[in-house]
């Protein structure tokens, strides 16, 4: 069964790979297999690179010098997994609900609806479902409408049957956004509206969401633990990097000239182009 590729993924960038650094590799990939259904697709003596149907989403590495990152650093906030379908967030919760998986709450934000967790090392993790992309209202800047409204997780449950089994995570189920902890808005404006040349898609109170091509949000960024952070220590557990692909050559080039231009430093590595953001998150940009 093929499927329709995700609205997030057609659109001139998107995310498409994320890595943690944890402290228990064994703990943390037994979770994301057996909790979010991922499988592992290579594995090597201090990693190992999880994904769907082959495809990468997810790597994990540790080391000797890893040391856990405090709460307020900047990093992750969460990782978004997108399912191809609202019954297969169905599924996927009907899972969660049978194996005690504990949830950190659930969010109906219009665009989308959305349930949040953690991994056993804090690690944030949303998984959800968009709403088709017809149906989401714009404002007259181009802004999308979104809110944070109680999911009704019971109507969600409800809405596969019974015997429908769960057999992990679908093909087609991608990285739809990564959200991010950050020290301060209005720099996050500047990377990545103005250097990285991401469109600013909504603002909340301490938060900007940045889209390509009209997405509700590829790339979110707040300061709701994180109020002044400054740069993350090298090794530190969480966020290590992300990979920003573009499917545009033209948006790619445009925005490694632009590093050029303000003379921020990168290097080219494994295809991409490999940068920090102002709170040393990593940032491969690939076409």
């Amino acid at each position: 069964m093929t499927t329709e590729t995700s609205y997030a993924l057609t659109r001139p960038a998107y995310v498409d790979q994320s890595h943690l650094v944890v402290t228990d590799l064994p703990l943390v990939s037994s979770f994301y297999r057996s909790m979010l259904g991922l499988g592992v697709i290579e594995k090597s003596a201090s990693g190992e690179v999880l994904g769907v149907d082959g495809t990468p989403l997810l790597s994990l590495t540790t080391g000797k010098h890893v040391r856990v990152a405090p709460r307020h650093a900047a990093g992750l906030f969460h990782t978004a997994f997108l399912m191809p379908s609202r019954t297969e967030l169905a599924r996927w919760l009907r899972h969660a609900a049978h194996n005690n998986v504990v949830l950190d709450g659930a969010s109906d934000h219009l665009v989308s609806e959305a349930i949040y967790l953690s991994d056993p090392e804090g690690n944030g993790i949303e998984i959800y479902a968009d709403r088709p992309h017809e149906q989401w209202k714009f404002h007259q800047d181009g802004q999308v409408e979104m809110a944070t409204l109680r999911l009704d997780l019971q109507s969600l449950y409800n809405s596969v049957a019974p015997e429908d089994t769960w057999a992990g995570m679908a093909e087609g189920t991608a990285i739809g956004h990564i959200h991010l902890q950050v020290g301060n808005i209005p720099e996050a404006d500047t990377f990545y509206r103005d250097v990285l040349g991401l469109k600013l898609m909504a603002q909340r109170p301490g938060a900007s969401f940045f889209a390509t091509g009209g997405y509700h949000h590829h790339v979110a960024a707040n300061i709701w633990n994180s109020r002044g952070a400054g740069t993350r220590a090298d090794g530190m557990t969480g966020l290590s990097d992300y990979t920003l692909r573009f499917n545009d050559k033209v948006s790619l080039d445009k925005a490694v000239a632009k590093l050029d231009e303000l003379e921020i430093k990168s290097e080219r590595r494994n295809g991409g182009v490999f940068l920090h953001d102002p709170w040393g998150i990593g940032l491969t940009l690939a076409a």
